[in-house]
């Protein structure tokens, strides 16, 4: 990872509500629902290139204000579901910061192209020939 996952840990806050779902009486009476905030404009662990390209790729998942918002509540547990809620932030981020090669162009090779236009003839021949079934008929 290019950042300190416990120092981007420190920045976050959790909020738990009751949640729907499995676990019987327990839903309604036990905060289960864990909420993971972060904000990424007031984040120290990050540089200004890093908060813009975060800011640019998780536009959909922030609030105007700037802060990521994420929900866990597969588990039954509050601790579980904390704990969940925290490696799928850290996933995120990573994912996010990671930088894709960019695409090299590339021809299809000689044999491709051949087989392409093999198979094309093929094809080509059979529907020909229906047609001639066809004008035999009438």
């Amino acid at each position: 990872m290019a950042f300190d996952a416990d120092r981007l840990l420190k920045e976050v806050w959790f909020k738990a509500t009751t949640s729907g779902g499995k676990g019987g009486q327990n839903v309604n009476k036990v905060a289960t629902l864990v909420e993971l905030y972060f904000d990424v404009v007031n984040s120290n662990v990050f540089s200004a290139d890093e908060q813009a390209l975060l800011m640019q790729k998780l536009e959909s998942k922030l609030t105007e204000e700037g802060i990521l918002r994420m929900v866990s509540s597969e588990e039954r547990t509050q601790l579980k579901n904390k704990d969940k809620v925290q490696e799928k932030f850290l996933k995120l981020i990573e994912k996010t910061l990671l930088k894709q090669k960019p695409r090299k162009k590339t021809k299809p090779s000689a044999s491709a192209k051949e087989e392409r236009l093999t198979e094309k003839k093929k094809l080509g021949d059979k529907k020909k020939s229906r047609g001639s079934f066809q004008q035999d008929e009438e």
